[in-house]
């Protein structure tokens, strides 16, 4: 083996190496993080939970027509999702409601926050 292949050989595996470790210092962060957040007595367990909800419902009304994903905010916590944002009618609100409900792990939807425009109907 010559000095120019040995060299590649030393730089790839190298480079395996060095990145291979970032997904467990992304890890490590996240497991830091979570546990230095002490006025937060939620589970790591519930919040994965809440952002998977979170994550469903975004997709759900991404998916659903009748819904205008980009103009509703999503959050949940301790399994309550909230919406907030603008709709075009009370209609897709009640729909947009109904479906955060359906989604799998919600205990109650909170949609106080979602308001009727004529103008978000543009």
């Amino acid at each position: 083996m010559n000095h120019a292949t040995l060299r590649k050989a030393l730089f790839a595996a190298a480079l395996v190496a060095g990145l291979g470790t970032v997904p467990f210092a992304q890890v490590y962060a996240q497991d830091s993080a979570a546990a230095s957040s002490k006025g937060d007595n939620q589970t790591v367990a519930g919040k994965a939970d809440d952002a998977w909800i979170t994550t469903k419902v975004k997709s759900e009304f991404a998916a659903n027509k009748s819904v205008k994903a980009t103009d509703i905010s999503v959050s949940t916590s301790d399994g309550v999702v909230t919406l907030t944002g603008t709709v075009a009618t009370a209609k897709e609100k009640s729909h947009a409601e109904k479906i955060a409900k359906g989604i799998k792990g919600v205990k109650s939807v909170d949609a106080s926050g979602l308001t009727v425009s004529s103008s978000a109907a543009k």
